[in-house]
């Protein structure tokens, strides 16, 4: 098949390379980072999310590239093996990108870039050695681990927003090992396992956010603390509302596609569990910048989900 003549077929078929839906999951991870180190999110919290989306959709592009064997034979819709996009042109752009990403990083501060390039550094290692082997859904966790570590160093200018932050990205980074742990079977099916296990971190991770269960004590700071010191019922009430709703959002968001894949793990539902688990990044994060006392941030992360969906409608996330 040739390369699409058009424009509008043109744009498509890179859309549908980098999986444009799935890139409203990555914003959230700054705010959440910004919200875990205790700063105020402003300037380079915005340089960390743009370098998030740019080394996550080099990693999409990478992604293709390597697989591009495979999916000749599994995938052959696909941008690459139905010519429509070339091989050289998403190498290109996975290295392109990946620049682009390290300079934003850069301008968001020493920190900053030091993380980024750990992360692109994890991009590149999974896509080209990890993703297929039982190492891949690791290296994809760390990956969303040291995503979430960047908004928080970029935010607060300093390496110890890193330890500070790690418990949310260590949440982040589970759930992600869950998602990719799915998705390994996502072209043919079969693994009850899977969906399983990827149940239980959900309720676990659920809970945990939520405040159901105990983990490492949410360290706010100081212009929160105060707002979160006991005052009014109906405050108190309605933030610890806000994070079990968004806690039980991303619950239902993940688990009821798993429970589906368990049950029947066709290609269809495990694939539609690899969509559900992607999607759930979003109500992850906003509970996580609740639970650390930024509310703000918890209703910009949700704003995402009705434009995911939206876009979600138009280019698989998977």
């Amino acid at each position: 098949m040739n390369q699409p003549r058009t424009p509008g077929g043109r744009l498509a078929a890179w859309a549908e390379l980098l999986r444009v839906s799935a890139a409203f999951s990555v914003p959230g991870d700054a705010l959440a980072g910004a919200a875990a180190s205790g700063a105020r999110p402003g300037r380079r919290t915005l340089l960390a999310a743009g370098s998030s989306l740019c080394l996550y959709e080099a990693g999409m592009a990478l992604n293709d590239w390597a697989d591009r064997e495979e999916d000749r034979a599994e995938r052959p819709h696909r941008p690459l093996p139905s010519g429509r996009i070339s091989p050289a042109a998403a190498l290109t752009a996975a290295a392109g990108l990946t620049a682009a990403g390290l300079g934003l990083a850069a301008a968001a501060g020493r920190p900053a870039l030091a993380t980024a390039s750990a992360l692109a550094g994890t991009v590149w290692l999974y896509d080209l050695k990890l993703a297929g082997t039982p190492a891949g859904p690791a290296g994809m966790a760390a990956a969303r681990t040291l995503d979430v570590l960047l908004g928080a160093t970029a935010t607060a200018r300093t390496g110890a927003a890193a330890r500070t932050a790690l418990p949310a990205a260590a949440l982040l980074g589970a759930h992600t090992y869950a998602v990719t742990s799915v998705s390994r079977h996502e072209t043919r099916g079969g693994s009850t396992r899977a969906p399983l296990a990827a149940l239980a971190t959900t309720a676990a991770t659920a809970a945990t956010v939520a405040g159901l269960r105990r983990g490492a004590p949410t360290r706010l700071p100081a212009d929160r603390r105060e707002a979160a010191a006991p005052g009014p019922p109906g405050p108190r009430r309605a933030r610890t509302a806000a994070r079990a709703g968004l806690a039980a959002l991303y619950g239902t968001t993940a688990a009821v596609p798993y429970l589906h894949a368990a049950l029947n793990p066709s290609p269809p539902l495990t694939q539609r569990a690899v969509g559900g688990g992607i999607r759930a990044m979003i109500p992850l994060q906003a509970a996580l910048s609740a639970r650390a006392g930024a509310l703000g941030g918890a209703l910009a992360t949700l704003a995402l989900v009705p434009l995911a969906r939206l876009a979600g409608k138009k280019v698989s996330a998977t």
